[in-house]
């Protein structure tokens, strides 16, 4: 008897927005405004519970922290972000220092920020993470836009100058542009910092930090992040469905 009446009222409901917006064009516009503002109200609700939904029902499975990694790791990652839902899944008019999620945060310095950034569920059979991040970036008026990625501190316990760190990122891009990926590693009153040029022509970017090439005093690394820079951002969509951090013993020299 329940479901056969949540049937009637959806059906009803659904009647009285069709027809509420059949008569939009006409209607008197105190009528508008009042229909205009319950439909926003429920907008709202709709798209929270489609984003939930299309997290639980689609694949891949969320949570999931499995991707290939070098013979050898002990230590790798996915952030948050890819892993699981946000509680605030988009951000429009980006402004400097905004957080999305508890690792990322971006950074430019734009005059006026033309730049959103929405978390996407995957859903192609290829993919490993549950979720992506896609950044649409217009007029751009900026020298310089960089997501920085907080690594956590299990990423900085026992790392040695004899380790690689490896990043991988499956990116698209509406169009061709460049990301250079800085590493940065405090030890004491010290930053290293190693770049690298994420090689766009192929499907899943990977480069890696070689540490020996670094001054790290390796009894007081206390923390590092990552920062993902784009050169020339403008009038472009960019997604990246996957990012994962591993390390790994380097080859002798």
């Amino acid at each position: 008897m329940g479901s056969i009446l949540n049937r009637l009222i959806h059906a009803r409901a659904l009647r009285r927005w069709r027809r509420a917006a059949h008569s939009a064009a006409e209607v008197a516009l105190p009528v508008l405004r009042q229909d205009r503002s319950e439909a926003r109200e429920l907008r709202a609700q709709l798209d929270r519970l489609i984003h939930v939904a299309d997290g639980r029902l689609a694949l891949p499975k969320i949570g999931t922290s499995y991707f290939p990694k070098p013979h050898g790791t002990d230590w790798s990652w996915r952030p948050a972000l890819w892993r699981g839902p946000l509680p605030r899944p988009g951000i429009s008019s980006v402004q400097p220092k905004t957080r999305i999620g508890t690792e990322i945060s971006v950074f430019h310095d734009c005059g006026t920020a033309e730049i959103t950034l929405r978390q996407i569920r995957n859903t192609r059979e290829s993919d490993l993470a549950a979720f992506g991040l896609r950044m649409d970036v217009f007029n751009f008026d900026g020298t310089f836009l960089s997501l920085v990625i907080d690594l956590p501190p299990e990423a900085v316990r026992g790392m040695t100058r004899d380790q690689l760190l490896r990043l991988s990122c499956i990116i698209e891009a509406e169009r061709p542009l460049e990301i250079f990926a800085r590493l940065n590693i405090k030890h004491g009153p010290n930053t290293e910092q190693l770049v690298r040029e994420m090689p766009m022509e192929q499907s899943e970017a990977m480069v890696e930090f070689d540490l020996a090439y670094t001054k790290l005093n390796e009894k007081r690394i206390e923390s590092a992040w990552l920062d993902l820079i784009f050169e020339a951002p403008e009038m472009n969509q960019v997604t990246l469905r996957d990012l994962t951090l591993a390390r790994h013993p380097r080859a002798a020299l």
